[in-house]
């Protein structure tokens, strides 16, 4: 962001006319004895024209100064809010000279008493202040800052200080964040910590990043998803474990997708996906209500209803339904029958499996699925971590999540049994030798740990950005992320 040099010149000769003068400009520490917030709380219901004769220690940042002869009324913000300060020639003497000097952007800590002003705003009377970090840059104009969305995302720290949406939907995800975690401890799980860096990117179908460890000489790649680690720990004895942190994956970037991003993954021992779709009901709907208070919002206009019990839906209902088709039909039938209905699908789709294909075609209809949606039962060769559906065994007992037409979750009864998740791979591996760069990899420490047992169990990812993006009504990934991804300056 381009800034005039005149005005960051201007602001640098005041900074050295305050060293001259003796004036440290950084100082280490202020102690605050309230914060903005805590003040207005407390002082609440002062009629107009009242001095409190209680005194306050604040300290923020200078958002407006209206300067007015021997009178300044300034708006203080800190992380809690915002507060006037009332600042006079008459309080204050020779250092409301030293006040003027301020900029908008400066850090400030302020001593004064309580008050409210003939209009009736709480304010605090400056009794004294001291200069904390003067800002060498100017913040943005006030109505034509950072409304560039590649501006916003690239000088990030700007937006969240001067968008106050921006800046609460991060404090919203921190609620969303921390009310996951409670719901789980309180249901006996533990939280626990897996590699970032693995030898073999396993437990999703996706592109990982490479990355060289030089001591042992070898490639590492960031993962892509916690899912075997989190599974050898139920090897390991522990029953219910979660963990709530970054994925990497080399794709593209869009409202939807960030290449970092973080997800939640839960596995219960001898539960399944029945078990998980109870869980994400519970989980899900105390994050609506920490946010909303209620189990009803609106995300970009759409109403989206939260309460129980949610819709479940077979995929192959799902589509046939939709495109009417039957999707048990063999993959070069149900390709005819696509193709006489009109319904356009990819070439490299044309040679199977054909649970791509309908994944696919999943992919066409998410977006009418705005009221959250399970949807289940899912093919065997798109599924490769999940168990066989009990009575059908070309299925397996999978679900997504779906809300607001985006997929939140994916979810399994776990397969455990070692030598069919042998058997499971290596097919992966022959797709991998098609061309599919996306299929999973043999990882032999994850099913040497199978060998050893694995109780049955039930696991589920949650997608934390985009259930933060619908809780908030962001319209994009980037907006509930502090720092995403963008690219490089042109």
């Amino acid at each position: 962001m381009r800034v005039s040099e005149d005005l960051v010149a201007v602001r640098l000769t005041k900074l050295e006319r305050l060293r001259a003068r003796g004036i440290e400009p950084y100082p280490y520490k202020f102690e605050r004895s309230h914060t903005t917030t805590a003040v207005r709380e407390r002082f609440a219901d002062l009629p107009p024209n009242t001095r409190t004769g209680e005194e306050v220690r604040l300290a923020g940042r200078i958002f407006s100064l209206r300067r007015m002869g021997k009178l300044t009324f300034a708006d203080l913000r800190d992380g809690s809010g915002r507060i006037q300060l009332f600042v006079s020639k008459n309080v204050l003497g020779e250092e409301y000279d030293l006040f003027l000097e301020l900029d908008l952007g400066d850090i400030v800590g302020i001593w004064g008493e309580v008050i409210t002003t003939k209009t009736g705003e709480l304010s605090v009377e400056v009794q004294g202040f001291e200069l904390l970090a003067k800002a060498l840059r100017p913040l943005p104009e006030k109505w034509h800052g950072l409304r560039d969305p590649e501006k916003r995302y690239r000088f990030r720290e700007l937006d969240l200080l001067t968008n106050e949406k921006s800046h609460k939907v991060l404090l919203d995800r921190a609620l969303i964040v921390s009310t996951m975690r409670r719901h789980l401890e309180r249901k006996g799980f533990i939280e626990v910590e897996t590699p970032i860096l693995q030898p073999i990117p396993g437990g999703a179908a996706a592109r990982p990043f490479i990355t060289h460890h030089n001591a042992l000489d070898r490639d590492l790649y960031l993962r892509i998803a916690p899912e075997l680690y989190l599974k050898r720990l139920l090897v390991a004895g522990y029953e219910k474990v979660f963990e709530i942190g970054k994925n990497f994956r080399n794709e593209g970037i869009s409202t939807q997708h960030n290449p970092e991003f973080t997800a939640m993954e839960a596995y219960q021992a001898y539960g399944d996906y029945y078990d998980a779709m109870e869980l994400a009901e519970d989980l899900i709907c105390e994050c609506v209500e920490a946010v909303h208070g209620a189990l009803e919002l609106q995300y970009q206009g759409r109403r989206v209803d939260f309460s129980r019990p949610w819709r479940r839906v077979t995929l192959y209902e799902l589509l046939s339904g939709e495109f009417g088709i039957d999707p048990e039909a063999p993959l070069e039938a149900l390709l005819s029958e696509l193709e006489r209905k009109g319904v356009e699908c990819p070439e490299h789709l044309r040679a199977g499996p054909k649970g791509k294909l309908l994944e696919h075609l999943l992919e066409l209809v998410e977006g009418r699925l705005v009221d959250p949606t399970f949807v289940m039962d899912y093919p065997l060769d798109i599924s490769p971590l999940a168990k066989r559906k009990r009575g059908n065994p070309e299925l397996v007992e999978r679900f997504e999540l779906f809300i607001a037409g985006f997929e939140v979750a994916n979810a399994f009864s776990e397969l455990n049994d070692p030598e069919e998740q042998r058997e499971r791979f290596l097919m992966q591996e022959r797709l991998r030798a098609a061309g599919d760069e996306e299929a999973h990899r043999v990882d032999e420490a994850f099913l040497r740990a199978l060998e050893h047992g694995m109780p049955p169990a039930a696991g589920i990812g949650i997608g934390v950005d985009r259930l933060v993006m619908i809780l908030t009504d962001s319209p994009s990934i980037r907006e509930v992320i502090a720092f995403p991804l963008v690219g490089e300056r042109r």
